[in-house]
C-alpha cells in the first residue's frame, strides 16, 4: 500500500475552519509533500492542493487557491478569489491582489506586485496541442509592480522594477525601469521620470 504524501505545517498557524490545506491532485507534483513555513495565516475559503513548497509567513484571502507544485517564497500574499496555478516560482514578499489568475509555468521574483483583476497567461494558441506542449507564462523580475485589470501575455519577460500601468495589454518584453501603458502596451517614461512627475503633481494640489 502507498504511504500518503505528508502535510507539514510551521509553528505559529491559524487556518480558519472551512479552509481546505491538502487539497489532492492527480497530476504527478500533487503526489509530493504539502510544506507551509511558520507564521501561516489562512482564511476561510482557501483550497491549498498537495505538493507546494511555501515559505514562511503565507497569508491568505479568502477563496484563494494555490494549486500543486509550485515554489513559494516567505511573505507571500495571495487574495479574495484569486488562484496561483501549478508549478510556478514566486519570490519572497511578493502580493497578488484580489481577481487575479497566475497561470502555470509563471515566475514573479521578490517583491512584485500584482493590483486587483491582473491576469496571466500561458498559451499562445489555446487549443493548438504544440501550444499547449509549449506553453510558458511570462517571468516579471524583481519588483514589478502591475496596474488593475491588466493582462501579461505568454514567455514576456518584464524587467527590474518597471512598472505597468493599468488595463494595460503586455504583449512583448519590457526593459528594466521602465514605465508601460495601453493596448498593446508601450513604454511611455522611466519609472525614474515618472516619480518626478507625480511628485510635482502633488506638490501643486498640497498649495
Amino acid at each position: 500500500m502507498k504511504k500518503a504524501a505528508r502535510i507539514i505545517l510551521g509553528k505559529g498557524k491559524k487556518i480558519d475552519p472551512g479552509a481546505k490545506i491538502g487539497e489532492p491532485s492527480p497530476r504527478a507534483a500533487g503526489k509530493k509533500p504539502l510544506v507551509i513555513g511558520p507564521g501561516a495565516v489562512v482564511r476561510r475559503g482557501t483550497v491549498v492542493y498537495m505538493g507546494s513548497r511555501i515559505g514562511k509567513d503565507l497569508e491568505t484571502g479568502h477563496n484563494s487557491v494555490v494549486r500543486e507544485g509550485n515554489v513559494i517564497g516567505d511573505h507571500f500574499r495571495v487574495w479574495n478569489n484569486s488562484t496561483i496555478d501549478y508549478e510556478c516560482v514566486i519570490g519572497d514578499r511578493v502580493k497578488v491582489h484580489s481577481n487575479c489568475y497566475v497561470a502555470q509555468f509563471t515566475t514573479l521574483e521578490d517583491d512584485v506586485f500584482l493590483a486587483p483583476g491582473v491576469i496571466i497567461a500561458n498559451d499562445l494558441y489555446p487549443g493548438d496541442a504544440l501550444s499547449a506542449e509549449k506553453m510558458r507564462g511570462p517571468h516579471l523580475e524583481r519588483g514589478v509592480q502591475v496596474g488593475v485589470n491588466s493582462t501579461i501575455l505568454p514567455y514576456v519577460r518584464i524587467g527590474a522594477g518597471s512598472v505597468v500601468g493599468s488595463g494595460s495589454v503586455v504583449t512583448r518584453d519590457v526593459a528594466p525601469g521602465m514605465v508601460v501603458a495601453g493596448n498593446p502596451a508601450k513604454p511611455i517614461g522611466t519609472v525614474e521620470e515618472s516619480r518626478k512627475h507625480w511628485k510635482q503633481r502633488l506638490l501643486e494640489k498640497a498649495r
